[in-house]
């Protein structure tokens, strides 16, 4: 934007920001807040899946595991409930990091966890779909050639682009309207697992024994007794399991990283405060977050009790080993009974023999996809333009439409790249090492937020005293900064293990090297805005040194 001149006076300097105030309204109640954190911890498209790779570690205790991941996020909870009392605007982990720790750090960190390494999620999200609605749900309508569709190149690709049309719906339509979007499968979708847990609830583990023995030969023609079968295919790709009530400490903090894969994110909301009412009371965003968090952690504890009571813990443990070493893990592994993931919702269903029932169960525990999918991108655009609203993205990054108060130019920044991801996905799957990195990558961006949050009391001393969480002090410690260091501790720690251990499939060269070149092209990104706003007369330092209006 450059000076111009007016009636022939001197040049007339552009605004600090973009225009005076965002332009963004406070759509949200803290109970809409409370359901999308609660589906960014999702226990059914998330949760299962994350755990089904608890195996690899059967020393491990899991319940104890998901108890102890859940108190370590819940210090996350409370840093991030306090930043957003303190600053409760749209941008997040951008607006926070710019504001304490300068505008290159905060850029660099925020645009590459929630702009660049988003579009890798897009491709995670169809997979997900597939194997946890269109797999199971073709199968047991007897549709074998849907099935094998989906899990081709052509099925992942079509997959997702139903996910970035759908996700793109949502959140065209605004925030109100998907926070009814979102209700709605809340509610049903709650319906749905009530049924599961009933079924598994009053069935006996030989109950489920035979209807697995019988939806096995009838929907995927196996061989008699298909229930002990999958047991010994899962053993001689070397799987060996532990009781569920054998308790290993060490082991048991190793299973941390898999479930962070789903437990990391009741925040994940945070860059959307600026449009929930009430958002610079503590109390709201803590609670909304809190509960998001611990509600999915009881439903977890639940359903991880019903799986071991009725399926045995020996078998859901070597149903997802011999589904994974044969197709994807280990050479020459033994392929299982059924030879689709092993997902326990189609296996509850199993407990009725009705093939109608088991399909509109699948249907309905779909919705805890389609209440999720908005997450996909929701939370990035406002990363997006809150970059742009400071001016170091391109202005019309950061334009929102009349009606309903929709940042496209930020949408279109997320679902174009996304589209060229998903097909190299689908068919160049040596790209898909990549993608391994991607939970650490968001991860880092935490990180970065609970340094922020570590020395906000003495770094921006006067945005902390003004704020209502200055009077919250332990032993006259900031609350926030004891809460931080706790925060950045358990992040670093499972920042280590990914990066330690191969068995988290996260330490892979060609992923580090990709992701380094996105932190180093996010670099000649906000180096570029920086001359060339210089330019323009406009100073990003002053700019990210101020808050700007909602």
């Amino acid at each position: 934007m450059a000076d111009t001149t007016v009636g022939g006076q001197a040049p007339v300097r552009p605004g600090l920001f973009l225009r005076n105030a965002t332009g963004l309204v406070k759509a949200w109640s803290t109970f809409d807040a409370f359901v999308y954190s609660f589906w960014s911890v999702n226990l059914i498209t998330l949760g299962l899946y994350g755990m089904s790779f608890a195996y690899n570690i059967p020393d491990g205790q899991l319940l104890a595991a998901v108890l102890i991941t859940g108190i370590l996020v819940t210090f996350i909870v409370v840093t991030y409930a306090g930043l957003v009392s303190v600053m409760p605007r749209t941008g997040g982990d951008y607006a926070w990091q710019s504001r304490v720790l300068g505008g290159g750090i905060g850029f660099v960190l925020a645009i590459t966890g929630w702009w660049f390494t988003l579009w890798l999620w897009a491709p995670i999200y169809a997979n997900i779909l597939v194997v946890e609605f269109f797999s199971p749900l073709a199968s047991t309508l007897g549709w074998s050639n849907v099935s094998s569709f989906f899990i081709s190149p052509n099925g992942i690709f079509v997959s997702a682009l139903i996910v970035l049309a759908f996700v793109s719906l949502v959140i065209t339509l605004g925030m109100e309207t998907y926070a009814k979007i979102q209700k709605v499968c809340f509610w049903i979708g709650l319906a749905g697992l009530a049924v599961v847990c009933l079924l598994l609830l009053f069935a006996s583990p030989q109950d489920f024994q035979n209807a697995f023995n019988r939806e096995a030969t009838a929907l995927f023609n196996a061989p008699a007794g298909a229930y002990q079968a999958t047991i010994d295919a899962a053993g001689k790709s070397g799987f060996a399991a532990n009781s569920f009530g054998y308790f290993a400490f060490v082991p048991t903090l190793l299973l941390l990283p898999f479930l962070a894969f789903y437990l990391l994110w009741p925040n994940w909301g945070a860059t959307l405060y600026g449009e929930v009412r009430g958002a610079k009371d503590i109390r709201k965003p803590f609670w909304s977050m809190f509960w998001g968090l611990w509600v999915t952690i009881a439903l977890v504890a639940l359903v991880i009790l019903l799986t071991w009571k009725t399926m045995g813990w020996n078998f859901y443990y070597a149903s997802n080993a011999a589904f994974w070493n044969s197709f994807y893990l280990v050479p020459n592994a033994p392929a299982p009974p059924v030879p689709i993931w092993p997902y326990p919702v189609m296996l509850a269903a199993w407990l009725i023999p009705n093939h109608f029932f088991q399909a509109v169960l699948i249907i309905v525990m779909g919705l805890w996809f389609f209440g999720w999918a908005g997450t996909l991108f929701l939370s990035s655009t406002r990363v997006i333009f809150a970059a742009a609203f400071d001016r170091v993205l391109p202005s019309w990054a950061a334009s929102i439409s009349a009606k309903r108060r929709v940042p496209f130019g930020s949408l279109a920044l997320m679902v174009v790249p996304a589209l060229v991801v998903s097909w190299l996905y689908a068919y160049r799957p040596s790209v898909q090492a990549f993608f391994f990195d991607a939970t650490a990558v968001i991860a880092i961006t935490y990180l970065g937020t609970v340094i922020a949050a570590i020395i906000l009391p003495w770094r921006r001393k006067d945005l902390y005293e003004n704020s209502p969480i200055a009077r919250y002090k332990i032993g006259g410690v900031p609350m926030i900064t004891l809460a931080g260091i706790v925060s950045a501790v358990f992040l670093i720690g499972m920042l280590y293990e990914w990066a330690h251990w191969s068995l988290y499939g996260s330490n892979s060269p060609d992923s580090a090297k990709y992701f380094g070149f996105t932190y180093v092209a996010a670099v000649v990104i906000y180096v570029v805005a920086f001359i060339v706003r210089r330019r323009q007369g406009i100073d990003l330092r002053r700019i990210h040194h101020e808050i700007p209006v909602e």
